[in-house]
């Protein structure tokens, strides 16, 4: 299934429809305020392109994990008062997503306004993706979006329910996400370098195995380069090694695809303890001091890893390579966080502690794809089918 052929909101006509959009707006909030309104802003050119063509605007979202029960402090309230403070216009706010209020709603919503439903997940069926409330969804509008691609990956009645029962297709910004993502799979411009990090291998053991195959490098950092560093035989002290992984990351290091594409720390930062003023030194892995624990790749490691994405054509990032909230173990992220800015290839970056990182450094703006969706695109990039993108309607 190719997602490059799923039909996009510019290829239908939606005057004078009423159109029920799926957005991301779970952001957090604290007190009733917002911090953070980055995932309400990346739906702005879905709904004004909705609006500027004659549509009447229903959005739907999650926010949280209320498991099913009605949270006060989890309403959406607070969104659909930012959101009219972006848009510059009333946003109309129902109570609840289903039933008399939203039926009410959505009923006298005119053309060229906007609307916002209550949490889902206030409702269990959501995540259950029952048949029924999907149908009471579908049933406000004319026509289904899908814009909401961080939560692409899920099967939810708002993410793929709702798409059995009224015309279905994908907004800008899922449109952005699978034009980006789609060409890294398929037909990406080489050298094709993707660095991993993070601090477990177990959340992307298919995404390795995956981009192993398809890149011409794969650099590992992070807590999972630990793991591989201790498959080659390092005694890594204290540092974070999943054990159960030893033996699929010796099973990888044997591979041909691995002896001529992975690269590894050749130096870290260690540290007597997980702190911010622990004390600190680089050292090679073959000698970490006793009881001591890696929080970061080396000075070497980022020079070596900095000259391996010099020259390329295409590159993904998914986790940090460090412990970078901590400023002492922040050095080798920046470091990459860098080398992606000053590089000329196509630039992907996935991943909220990535994006964080890259936001740290001061140069996202540098960047030429920041993903809105961690768990989504690693999926992507695994080549999964991802049910909320499935459902939509082929060009």
């Amino acid at each position: 299934m190719s997602y490059l052929e799923k039909q996009s909101i510019t290829d239908i006509d939606v005057s004078g429809k009423k159109v029920l959009v799926r957005v991301d707006f779970n952001v957090p909030i604290k007190d009733g305020v917002i911090k953070d309104d980055t995932r309400i802003a990346a739906a702005v050119p879905t709904i004004n392109y909705l609006l500027q063509h004659g549509a009447g605007v229903i959005l739907m979202s999650h926010l949280g994990r209320p498991k099913g029960q009605v949270k006060p402090e989890l309403t959406l309230a607070p969104v659909a008062a930012r959101l009219s403070e972006i848009l510059d216009m009333p946003v109309e706010f129902s109570q609840d997503c289903i039933g008399s209020e939203a039926e009410n709603a959505a009923a006298s919503l005119d053309c060229g306004k906007v609307l916002l439903l209550e949490n889902l997940r206030f409702h269990p069926e959501e995540e259950k993706n029952d048949p029924e409330f999907a149908c009471a969804l579908a049933s406000l509008a004319d026509i289904y979006v899908n814009d909401a691609f961080g939560a692409a990956h899920r099967s939810h009645a708002s993410t793929e329910g709702v798409a059995r029962y009224i015309p279905a297709v994908g907004g800008l910004l899922i449109a952005k996400e699978i034009k980006a993502l789609g060409m890294a799979i398929s037909e990406p411009v080489r050298p094709y370098i993707a660095i991993i990090g993070g601090a477990k291998i177990s959340d992307k053991i298919l995404v390795i195995e995956n981009l192993i195959k398809k890149v011409d490098k794969l650099l590992i950092g992070g807590g999972m380069a630990n793991t591989f560093l201790a498959a080659s035989g390092y005694n890594m002290q204290k540092s974070l090694v999943e054990e159960e992984r030893l033996s699929w990351a010796r099973e990888l290091l044997a591979t041909e695809e691995a002896k001529n594409k992975l690269l590894l720390p050749v130096d870290l930062v260690v540290a007597d303890r997980f702190a911010p003023d622990a004390e600190h030194k680089v050292c090679t892995p073959d000698y970490i001091p006793e009881g001591w624990m890696s929080l970061d790749i080396g000075p070497k490691t980022a020079e070596l890893f900095a000259e391996a994405v010099k020259n390329a054509g295409t590159i993904v990032w998914n986790g940090p390579l460090g412990v970078f909230e901590m400023d002492a173990f922040a050095n080798g992220t920046m470091a990459m966080a860098g080398a992606l800015a000053d590089s000329a290839a196509f630039t992907i970056i996935g991943g909220g502690d990535s994006i964080a990182a890259v936001h740290k450094a001061g140069v996202a703006d540098k960047i030429d794809h920041i993903s809105t969706g961690g768990g989504a695109s690693l999926e992507f990039l695994q080549g999964k089918i991802l049910p909320g993108i499935a459902a939509l309607a082929d060009k």
